[in-house]
Protein backbone atom coordinates (compact mmCIF):
# COMPACT_ATOMS: atom_id res chain seq x y z
CA UNK A 1 0.00 0.00 0.00
CA UNK A 2 1.00 3.69 -0.86
CA UNK A 3 3.14 5.38 -3.38
CA UNK A 4 3.88 2.79 -6.13
CA UNK A 5 5.23 4.87 -9.33
CA UNK A 6 6.54 8.32 -9.73
CA UNK A 7 6.67 9.52 -13.90
CA UNK A 8 7.36 13.01 -14.96
CA UNK A 9 5.14 13.26 -18.10
CA UNK A 10 5.15 16.86 -19.23
CA UNK A 11 7.99 19.99 -17.86
CA UNK A 12 7.21 20.81 -14.42
CA UNK A 13 4.11 17.54 -14.62
CA UNK A 14 3.86 14.60 -12.31
CA UNK A 15 2.01 11.79 -12.52
CA UNK A 16 1.52 9.01 -8.68
CA UNK A 17 0.39 5.93 -9.17
CA UNK A 18 -0.70 4.85 -5.54
CA UNK A 19 -2.05 1.30 -5.08
CA UNK A 20 -4.74 0.53 -1.66
CA UNK A 21 -4.61 -3.34 -1.14
CA UNK A 22 -8.18 -5.28 -1.15
CA UNK A 23 -8.74 -5.91 2.57
CA UNK A 24 -8.03 -1.91 2.84
CA UNK A 25 -10.78 -1.57 0.33
CA UNK A 26 -13.07 -4.04 2.13
CA UNK A 27 -12.65 -2.35 5.38
CA UNK A 28 -13.76 1.30 3.51
CA UNK A 29 -16.36 0.11 1.70
CA UNK A 30 -17.42 -1.76 5.29
CA UNK A 31 -16.95 1.71 7.27
CA UNK A 32 -18.88 2.89 4.55
CA UNK A 33 -21.98 0.60 4.92
CA UNK A 34 -21.56 1.39 8.48
CA UNK A 35 -21.81 4.92 8.04
CA UNK A 36 -25.03 4.82 5.57
CA UNK A 37 -27.23 1.99 6.50
CA UNK A 38 -29.17 3.98 9.46
CA UNK A 39 -30.40 6.32 6.25
CA UNK A 40 -31.27 3.29 4.17
CA UNK A 41 -34.82 1.66 4.52
CA UNK A 42 -35.46 -1.74 3.09
CA UNK A 43 -38.92 -3.66 3.06
CA UNK A 44 -38.65 -6.22 5.24
CA UNK A 45 -36.08 -4.74 7.88
CA UNK A 46 -35.72 -2.24 10.58
CA UNK A 47 -34.77 1.30 9.24
CA UNK A 48 -30.96 0.87 9.73
CA UNK A 49 -30.81 -2.63 10.01
CA UNK A 50 -30.59 -3.99 6.40
CA UNK A 51 -27.47 -6.40 6.07
CA UNK A 52 -25.19 -4.61 3.29
CA UNK A 53 -25.13 -7.74 0.94
CA UNK A 54 -28.83 -6.92 1.12
CA UNK A 55 -28.36 -3.40 -0.13
CA UNK A 56 -25.56 -4.35 -2.54
CA UNK A 57 -27.85 -7.05 -3.99
CA UNK A 58 -30.51 -3.95 -4.48
CA UNK A 59 -28.32 -0.99 -5.56
CA UNK A 60 -25.91 -2.79 -7.11
CA UNK A 61 -22.20 -4.13 -5.84
CA UNK A 62 -20.65 -0.64 -5.76
CA UNK A 63 -22.67 1.68 -3.81
CA UNK A 64 -20.66 2.17 -0.64
CA UNK A 65 -17.39 2.89 -3.57
CA UNK A 66 -17.90 6.51 -4.07
CA UNK A 67 -18.14 6.94 -0.07
CA UNK A 68 -15.08 4.00 0.32
CA UNK A 69 -12.53 6.09 -2.06
CA UNK A 70 -13.25 9.71 -0.68
CA UNK A 71 -12.15 8.14 2.97
CA UNK A 72 -9.20 6.77 1.03
CA UNK A 73 -8.17 9.61 -0.21
CA UNK A 74 -8.27 11.40 3.21
CA UNK A 75 -6.36 8.26 5.07
CA UNK A 76 -4.09 6.73 2.32
CA UNK A 77 -3.64 8.89 -0.58
CA UNK A 78 -3.05 12.25 1.09
CA UNK A 79 -0.27 10.58 3.31
CA UNK A 80 1.44 8.68 1.24
CA UNK A 81 1.82 11.60 -1.13
CA UNK A 82 3.53 12.81 1.93
CA UNK A 83 6.33 10.47 1.11
CA UNK A 84 6.50 11.79 -2.64
CA UNK A 85 9.92 14.09 -3.41
CA UNK A 86 7.80 16.00 -5.87
CA UNK A 87 7.09 19.46 -4.39
CA UNK A 88 3.54 20.09 -5.57
CA UNK A 89 2.16 23.75 -5.86
CA UNK A 90 -1.51 22.47 -5.75
CA UNK A 91 -3.68 19.30 -5.10
CA UNK A 92 -3.34 16.95 -7.74
CA UNK A 93 -6.03 15.51 -9.87
CA UNK A 94 -7.40 12.41 -7.90
CA UNK A 95 -8.45 9.80 -10.52
CA UNK A 96 -9.15 5.88 -9.97
CA UNK A 97 -7.52 3.78 -12.58
CA UNK A 98 -8.82 0.57 -11.14
CA UNK A 99 -11.33 -0.70 -8.54
CA UNK A 100 -12.53 -3.90 -7.02
CA UNK A 101 -12.68 -6.74 -4.26
CA UNK A 102 -10.23 -8.64 -5.53
CA UNK A 103 -7.63 -5.86 -6.66
CA UNK A 104 -8.68 -3.05 -4.11
CA UNK A 105 -8.55 0.36 -5.79
CA UNK A 106 -5.26 1.66 -7.94
CA UNK A 107 -5.38 6.07 -7.70
CA UNK A 108 -3.66 7.75 -10.76
CA UNK A 109 -2.79 11.26 -9.29
CA UNK A 110 -1.79 14.25 -12.13
CA UNK A 111 0.03 17.37 -10.27
CA UNK A 112 2.40 20.30 -11.43
CA UNK A 113 5.62 20.66 -9.49
CA UNK A 114 7.22 23.88 -8.50
CA UNK A 115 9.15 24.98 -11.31
CA UNK A 116 13.52 25.03 -10.80
CA UNK A 117 15.20 28.06 -11.00
CA UNK A 118 18.91 28.57 -12.28
CA UNK A 119 21.63 31.28 -12.57
CA UNK A 120 20.17 34.06 -10.73
CA UNK A 121 22.24 37.24 -10.31
CA UNK A 122 21.33 39.19 -7.54
CA UNK A 123 23.80 40.93 -6.01
CA UNK A 124 25.20 44.31 -6.86
CA UNK A 125 21.63 45.12 -9.08
CA UNK A 126 21.96 48.89 -9.90
CA UNK A 127 18.92 51.11 -9.79
CA UNK A 128 18.12 54.58 -9.82
CA UNK A 129 16.46 56.37 -6.64
CA UNK A 130 14.25 59.61 -7.58
CA UNK A 131 12.32 61.59 -4.34
CA UNK A 132 9.55 63.15 -6.42
CA UNK A 133 9.64 67.32 -4.86
CA UNK A 134 6.37 68.55 -3.62
CA UNK A 135 4.97 71.74 -4.81
CA UNK A 136 2.53 74.50 -4.21
CA UNK A 137 -0.20 72.41 -6.39
CA UNK A 138 0.60 69.33 -3.83
CA UNK A 139 0.05 71.38 -1.07
CA UNK A 140 -3.01 72.74 -1.97
CA UNK A 141 -4.86 69.66 -3.62
CA UNK A 142 -4.57 68.40 -0.17
CA UNK A 143 -5.71 71.29 1.27
CA UNK A 144 -8.94 71.00 -0.61
CA UNK A 145 -8.94 67.25 -0.19
CA UNK A 146 -9.18 68.76 3.64
CA UNK A 147 -12.15 70.50 2.55
CA UNK A 148 -14.01 68.29 0.84
CA UNK A 149 -13.87 65.61 3.53
CA UNK A 150 -15.44 68.31 6.24
CA UNK A 151 -18.24 69.98 3.07
CA UNK A 152 -21.56 70.37 4.32
CA UNK A 153 -24.00 68.37 1.99
CA UNK A 154 -26.80 70.21 0.96
CA UNK A 155 -29.40 70.55 -1.52
CA UNK A 156 -29.62 72.60 -4.62
CA UNK A 157 -32.39 74.62 -5.53
CA UNK A 158 -31.77 77.20 -7.91
CA UNK A 159 -29.85 75.21 -10.51
CA UNK A 160 -29.71 71.78 -12.47
CA UNK A 161 -27.19 68.65 -11.69
CA UNK A 162 -23.47 69.36 -12.85
CA UNK A 163 -20.30 67.07 -12.43
CA UNK A 164 -19.32 66.84 -9.26
CA UNK A 165 -23.34 66.91 -7.87
CA UNK A 166 -24.90 64.29 -6.42
CA UNK A 167 -28.17 62.74 -7.75
CA UNK A 168 -31.11 60.62 -6.21
CA UNK A 169 -32.76 58.92 -8.70
CA UNK A 170 -34.79 56.10 -9.19
CA UNK A 171 -33.94 54.14 -12.24
CA UNK A 172 -35.57 50.96 -14.87
CA UNK A 173 -33.53 50.02 -17.67
CA UNK A 174 -35.28 47.88 -20.59
CA UNK A 175 -34.05 46.24 -23.62
CA UNK A 176 -36.28 45.88 -26.23
CA UNK A 177 -38.58 47.31 -23.94
CA UNK A 178 -39.08 44.58 -21.21
CA UNK A 179 -37.06 45.74 -18.13
CA UNK A 180 -33.95 43.28 -17.27
CA UNK A 181 -32.96 41.83 -14.42
CA UNK A 182 -30.14 44.14 -12.22
CA UNK A 183 -31.02 47.07 -14.23
CA UNK A 184 -33.71 48.70 -11.42
CA UNK A 185 -33.13 50.92 -7.99
CA UNK A 186 -35.21 53.36 -5.88
CA UNK A 187 -33.54 56.65 -4.41
CA UNK A 188 -30.24 55.55 -5.15
CA UNK A 189 -27.44 58.29 -4.52
CA UNK A 190 -25.41 58.56 -7.78
CA UNK A 191 -21.97 60.79 -7.80
CA UNK A 192 -21.90 62.19 -11.31
CA UNK A 193 -18.44 61.79 -12.48
CA UNK A 194 -17.53 59.37 -10.23
CA UNK A 195 -17.98 56.52 -13.71
CA UNK A 196 -19.42 53.97 -11.78
CA UNK A 197 -21.99 53.32 -14.35
CA UNK A 198 -21.61 52.28 -17.57
CA UNK A 199 -20.46 54.91 -20.49
CA UNK A 200 -23.23 57.64 -21.45
CA UNK A 201 -24.82 57.11 -17.95
CA UNK A 202 -23.83 60.08 -15.93
CA UNK A 203 -23.19 62.11 -18.91
CA UNK A 204 -26.91 62.65 -19.42
CA UNK A 205 -27.72 62.99 -16.35
CA UNK A 206 -26.38 66.43 -16.00
CA UNK A 207 -28.69 69.27 -16.33
CA UNK A 208 -31.40 67.61 -14.60
CA UNK A 209 -33.84 69.23 -11.86
CA UNK A 210 -35.75 67.69 -9.23
CA UNK A 211 -38.67 65.87 -10.21
CA UNK A 212 -37.74 65.57 -13.74
CA UNK A 213 -38.20 62.39 -15.83
CA UNK A 214 -36.16 61.47 -18.22
CA UNK A 215 -35.12 58.19 -20.73
CA UNK A 216 -31.58 58.09 -21.76
CA UNK A 217 -30.08 55.89 -24.44
CA UNK A 218 -26.74 53.64 -23.85
CA UNK A 219 -24.79 50.61 -25.33
CA UNK A 220 -23.17 48.26 -22.38
CA UNK A 221 -19.24 47.92 -23.26
CA UNK A 222 -18.86 44.46 -25.23
CA UNK A 223 -16.96 43.03 -22.23
CA UNK A 224 -20.30 43.41 -20.12
CA UNK A 225 -20.47 40.86 -17.33
CA UNK A 226 -24.27 39.82 -18.61
CA UNK A 227 -23.48 38.66 -21.47
CA UNK A 228 -27.24 38.84 -22.42
CA UNK A 229 -26.30 42.64 -22.51
CA UNK A 230 -22.79 43.15 -23.66
CA UNK A 231 -22.41 45.04 -26.81
CA UNK A 232 -26.86 45.87 -26.38
CA UNK A 233 -28.08 49.09 -26.59
CA UNK A 234 -30.48 49.58 -23.62
CA UNK A 235 -32.85 52.54 -22.48
CA UNK A 236 -32.85 53.71 -19.00
CA UNK A 237 -35.78 55.47 -17.40
CA UNK A 238 -34.33 58.46 -14.81
CA UNK A 239 -36.85 59.86 -12.23
CA UNK A 240 -34.93 62.42 -9.94
CA UNK A 241 -35.88 62.86 -6.59
CA UNK A 242 -32.80 65.19 -5.34
CA UNK A 243 -29.91 67.24 -6.45
CA UNK A 244 -26.86 67.44 -3.97
CA UNK A 245 -23.75 69.59 -4.01
CA UNK A 246 -20.71 70.13 -1.35
CA UNK A 247 -20.32 72.92 0.26
CA UNK A 248 -17.01 73.91 1.15
CA UNK A 249 -15.86 75.51 4.49
CA UNK A 250 -13.36 78.61 3.66
CA UNK A 251 -9.69 77.67 4.18
CA UNK A 252 -8.93 80.15 6.86
CA UNK A 253 -7.41 79.71 9.83
CA UNK A 254 -10.64 79.27 11.76
CA UNK A 255 -10.67 76.08 10.02
CA UNK A 256 -6.78 75.09 10.44
CA UNK A 257 -7.85 75.40 14.08
CA UNK A 258 -11.20 73.08 13.81
CA UNK A 259 -9.75 70.33 11.63
CA UNK A 260 -6.14 70.27 13.51
CA UNK A 261 -4.03 70.92 16.47
CA UNK A 262 -2.59 73.79 14.54
CA UNK A 263 -3.03 77.66 15.31
CA UNK A 264 -3.05 79.00 10.87
CA UNK A 265 -2.69 78.28 7.50
CA UNK A 266 1.01 78.62 7.22
CA UNK A 267 1.33 75.76 10.36
CA UNK A 268 -1.02 73.27 8.52
CA UNK A 269 1.07 74.32 5.22
CA UNK A 270 4.25 73.51 6.58
CA UNK A 271 3.24 70.40 8.66
CA UNK A 272 1.54 68.75 4.42
CA UNK A 273 4.80 69.70 3.51
CA UNK A 274 6.79 68.05 5.89
CA UNK A 275 4.61 64.98 5.98
CA UNK A 276 4.71 64.92 2.15
CA UNK A 277 8.05 64.98 1.74
CA UNK A 278 8.27 61.88 3.92
CA UNK A 279 6.26 60.16 1.67
CA UNK A 280 7.80 61.01 -1.27
CA UNK A 281 11.27 59.52 0.17
CA UNK A 282 9.05 56.29 1.03
CA UNK A 283 7.52 56.56 -2.30
CA UNK A 284 11.19 56.57 -4.06
CA UNK A 285 12.10 53.05 -2.04
CA UNK A 286 9.46 51.71 -2.84
CA UNK A 287 10.02 52.25 -6.80
CA UNK A 288 14.01 51.14 -5.67
CA UNK A 289 12.50 47.90 -4.90
CA UNK A 290 10.06 47.72 -7.16
CA UNK A 291 13.02 47.97 -9.71
CA UNK A 292 15.34 45.35 -8.06
CA UNK A 293 12.76 42.59 -7.70
CA UNK A 294 11.86 43.35 -11.49
CA UNK A 295 15.66 42.44 -12.17
CA UNK A 296 15.45 39.31 -10.26
CA UNK A 297 11.79 38.11 -11.09
CA UNK A 298 12.71 38.52 -15.49
CA UNK A 299 15.77 36.81 -14.63
CA UNK A 300 13.52 33.21 -13.97
CA UNK A 301 13.04 31.28 -17.93
CA UNK A 302 11.37 28.56 -16.13
CA UNK A 303 8.12 27.50 -17.56
CA UNK A 304 5.28 28.26 -14.60
CA UNK A 305 2.56 25.73 -14.26
CA UNK A 306 -0.51 27.55 -15.16
CA UNK A 307 -2.26 26.86 -11.70
CA UNK A 308 0.56 28.71 -9.98
CA UNK A 309 -0.46 31.98 -11.90
CA UNK A 310 -4.36 31.56 -11.35
CA UNK A 311 -3.45 31.27 -7.80
CA UNK A 312 -1.78 34.44 -7.26
CA UNK A 313 -4.79 36.19 -9.44
CA UNK A 314 -6.99 34.57 -6.90
CA UNK A 315 -5.41 36.43 -4.14
CA UNK A 316 -5.79 39.84 -5.83
CA UNK A 317 -9.20 39.38 -6.77
CA UNK A 318 -9.93 38.54 -3.03
CA UNK A 319 -8.39 41.25 -1.97
CA UNK A 320 -9.80 43.58 -4.67
CA UNK A 321 -13.36 42.20 -3.71
CA UNK A 322 -12.99 43.06 -0.33
CA UNK A 323 -11.88 46.28 -1.04
CA UNK A 324 -15.33 46.63 -2.86
CA UNK A 325 -17.19 45.66 -0.38
CA UNK A 326 -15.87 48.06 1.62
CA UNK A 327 -16.94 50.66 -0.98
CA UNK A 328 -20.89 49.05 0.21
CA UNK A 329 -20.73 46.45 -3.32
CA UNK A 330 -20.50 43.09 -4.23
CA UNK A 331 -18.35 42.44 -7.18
CA UNK A 332 -20.96 41.05 -9.51
CA UNK A 333 -22.88 45.12 -8.77
CA UNK A 334 -19.27 46.39 -9.22
CA UNK A 335 -19.12 44.76 -12.52
CA UNK A 336 -22.46 45.56 -13.60
CA UNK A 337 -22.26 49.41 -12.97
CA UNK A 338 -18.67 49.61 -14.84
CA UNK A 339 -18.98 47.58 -17.70
CA UNK A 340 -16.10 45.31 -16.35
CA UNK A 341 -16.46 41.56 -16.15
CA UNK A 342 -14.92 38.96 -14.05
CA UNK A 343 -12.80 37.66 -16.85
CA UNK A 344 -11.19 41.37 -17.97
CA UNK A 345 -10.07 41.89 -13.82
CA UNK A 346 -8.93 38.71 -14.09
CA UNK A 347 -6.88 39.18 -17.12
CA UNK A 348 -5.83 42.36 -15.57
CA UNK A 349 -3.99 41.11 -12.75
CA UNK A 350 -2.60 38.30 -15.16
CA UNK A 351 1.35 40.10 -16.01
CA UNK A 352 1.48 41.06 -11.98
CA UNK A 353 0.74 37.65 -11.33
CA UNK A 354 2.89 36.67 -13.52
CA UNK A 355 5.96 38.75 -12.15
CA UNK A 356 5.34 37.77 -8.43
CA UNK A 357 5.26 33.73 -9.02
CA UNK A 358 8.51 34.44 -10.62
CA UNK A 359 10.09 36.82 -7.90
CA UNK A 360 8.92 34.30 -5.64
CA UNK A 361 10.96 31.49 -6.98
CA UNK A 362 13.66 33.63 -7.20
CA UNK A 363 13.75 34.40 -3.69
CA UNK A 364 13.16 30.76 -2.63
CA UNK A 365 16.34 29.81 -4.52
CA UNK A 366 18.50 32.70 -3.40
CA UNK A 367 17.61 31.91 0.40
CA UNK A 368 18.88 28.34 -0.36
CA UNK A 369 22.11 29.55 -2.59
CA UNK A 370 22.91 31.44 0.58
CA UNK A 371 22.05 28.89 3.42
CA UNK A 372 19.16 31.21 5.16
CA UNK A 373 17.71 29.60 7.73
CA UNK A 374 14.90 30.36 10.04
CA UNK A 375 14.70 28.72 13.79
CA UNK A 376 11.96 27.86 15.40
CA UNK A 377 11.86 30.71 17.63
CA UNK A 378 11.68 33.19 14.88
CA UNK A 379 8.35 30.87 13.72
CA UNK A 380 6.90 31.35 16.75
CA UNK A 381 8.24 35.13 17.04
CA UNK A 382 6.27 36.08 13.76
CA UNK A 383 3.07 33.84 14.94
CA UNK A 384 3.07 35.85 18.32
CA UNK A 385 3.03 38.95 16.08
CA UNK A 386 0.34 38.22 14.28
CA UNK A 387 -1.76 36.82 16.98
CA UNK A 388 -1.33 40.33 18.28
CA UNK A 389 -2.21 41.76 14.62
CA UNK A 390 -5.17 40.15 14.17
CA UNK A 391 -5.99 40.23 18.08
CA UNK A 392 -6.72 36.49 18.74
CA UNK A 393 -4.72 34.31 20.94
CA UNK A 394 -1.14 32.74 19.77
CA UNK A 395 -2.64 29.45 20.14
CA UNK A 396 -5.61 30.11 17.43
CA UNK A 397 -2.85 32.09 14.91
CA UNK A 398 -1.00 28.78 15.70
CA UNK A 399 -3.95 26.37 14.62
CA UNK A 400 -4.32 28.03 10.81
CA UNK A 401 -1.07 28.81 9.85
CA UNK A 402 0.96 26.35 7.83
CA UNK A 403 4.61 26.68 9.65
CA UNK A 404 5.97 24.58 6.85
CA UNK A 405 4.46 27.78 4.40
CA UNK A 406 5.16 30.26 6.93
CA UNK A 407 8.91 29.18 7.45
CA UNK A 408 9.50 29.67 3.65
CA UNK A 409 7.95 33.11 4.02
CA UNK A 410 10.62 34.09 6.32
CA UNK A 411 13.11 32.59 4.17
CA UNK A 412 12.39 34.59 1.43
CA UNK A 413 11.90 37.81 3.61
CA UNK A 414 15.58 37.08 4.71
CA UNK A 415 16.09 36.45 0.71
CA UNK A 416 15.00 39.84 0.23
CA UNK A 417 17.17 42.00 2.51
CA UNK A 418 20.12 40.14 1.21
CA UNK A 419 19.26 41.06 -2.15
CA UNK A 420 18.62 44.40 -1.48
CA UNK A 421 21.95 45.17 1.05
CA UNK A 422 23.77 44.11 -2.02
CA UNK A 423 22.27 46.64 -4.38
CA UNK A 424 23.95 49.84 -5.73
CA UNK A 425 21.56 52.63 -5.11
CA UNK A 426 22.37 55.92 -7.65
Amino acid sequence: MGLVETNKVDTNKYEFIIDVKPERFEKAVNDAYVKARRRIQINGFRKGKAPRKMIEKIYGEQCFYEDAVNVLIREEVNPAMMTSEVELVAPPEVDVEEIGKLVGVKFKLTGFAKPEVYDINYKGISVQRTVEPVTDADIDAELDELRRKSARIITVEDRPSQMGDTIVIDFTGYKDGVPFDGGSETKYSLKLGSSMFIPGFEEQCVGKNPGDTFNIDVTFPENYQMTELAGQPAVFEIVVHEVQTEELPELDDDFVKDISDFNDLDELKADIKTKRLEAAEQEADARVEDEIFKVIAVQVKSEIPEVMIEQKIDDYMKEFEYRVQMQGFDLDTYCAFTGNSIESLRAGNREKAETQVKLRLALEHIAKLEDVQITDEQVEEELAKMAASYRMSVDKVRAVVNKKVLKLDLMCAEASKIVKDSAVII
